[in-house]
């Protein structure tokens, strides 16, 4: 199994667990909490068809990657992405980022610049601050996040039961766009996740964002569910949308967090349609 090692704790080095398919114009796929590069396997398989090379990774903490006690914030995720994009030598690429992983597209152009991105996608992502402050009131109170974290130090396995019922929606959405053994192998991938990294992730999801959004100078498309119980669609893809010049915005109207999941259909004609022109025509003059 390919990894690529991105820092060291004590005597162990910290490795990520990434896949690599397809050739193409290179897209790189970033996870939600609590889950892992697998997540994507409803849009895989539309970018490979569309002619791209489609990279997925595992957060350090979650999936396949080593689980450390430390690095649980956004600069250091930044910095693990750029380790894995200079590893495979990617120097004209995409970056998804769905959840949280739309704060590692944010800060990793925050950080390391556009200059080798092509495009960017933040799907139901955490920017740009969910904290509420004086200069920010669209935010959520800090309680909201504190009892997220007492929830999951008193036990995360029923943490994870619970956030799964707002994370599908599936008192709307059961047996309609989600059934009970996806909800199940999400608990599941869940589980394995490092106790410490699926408590410390928290107070990443608040970190202010509003600065990385003002350096994204490249075609940038916002996907969120109006319906979305996790990141409200009011405090985050609407703002992130005006705050991106040029944004495009593609809202689902009964679409909770997972839209990504639950609404395949939309997001995969989006994403393809955002993403996927050159690649295919590339591929169609190549055959």
């Amino acid at each position: 199994m390919p990894f690529v090692t991105v820092g060291q704790e004590n005597s162990a080095n910290i490795d990520l667990y990434y896949e690599d398919h397809g050739s193409g114009i290179p897209v790189v796929l970033i996870h939600g909490y609590p889950l892992s590069g697998a997540s994507w396997e409803r849009q895989l398989p539309e970018l490979l068809k569309a002619g791209h090379r489609v990279i997925t990774y595992d957060r350090r903490g979650f999936g396949r990657s080593s689980q450390p006690t430390v690095g649980y914030n956004y600069d250091t995720f930044a910095e693990d992405l750029h380790r894995l994009v200079t590893k495979l030598g990617l120097e004209s690429f995409s970056l998804v980022g769905f959840s949280m992983g739309g704060g590692e597209v944010a800060r990793y152009i925050g950080r390391y610049g556009s200059k080798q991105v092509n495009r960017a996608v933040i799907m139901s992502g955490v920017p740009p601050y969910l904290l509420k402050a004086s200069d920010n009131p669209e935010g959520l109170e800090h309680s909201v996040f504190q009892g997220i974290e007492s929830a999951i130090e008193n036990d995360r396995y029923a943490f994870f039961s619970q956030f799964f019922k707002n994370f599908y929606n599936t008192d709307q959405l059961l047996g309609k766009r989600i059934s009970d053994q996806a909800v199940h192998a999400s608990w599941n991938i869940a589980s394995s996740a490092s106790p410490i990294a699926s408590y410390a992730c928290v107070a990443s999801w608040h970190e202010d964002f509003r600065n990385d959004l003002k350096k994204v100078d490249v075609p940038t498309l916002v996907i969120h569910g109006e319906q979305d119980r996790i990141v409200p669609f009011a405090a985050a893809g609407a703002r992130t949308a005006k705050l991106v010049k040029g944004a495009k915005l593609v809202t689902i109207p009964d679409g909770p967090h997972a839209v990504n999941w639950t609404h395949p259909e939309i997001v995969n004609r989006e994403l393809v349609n955002f993403l996927g022109q050159k690649a295919a025509s590339r591929r169609t003059e190549a055959a």
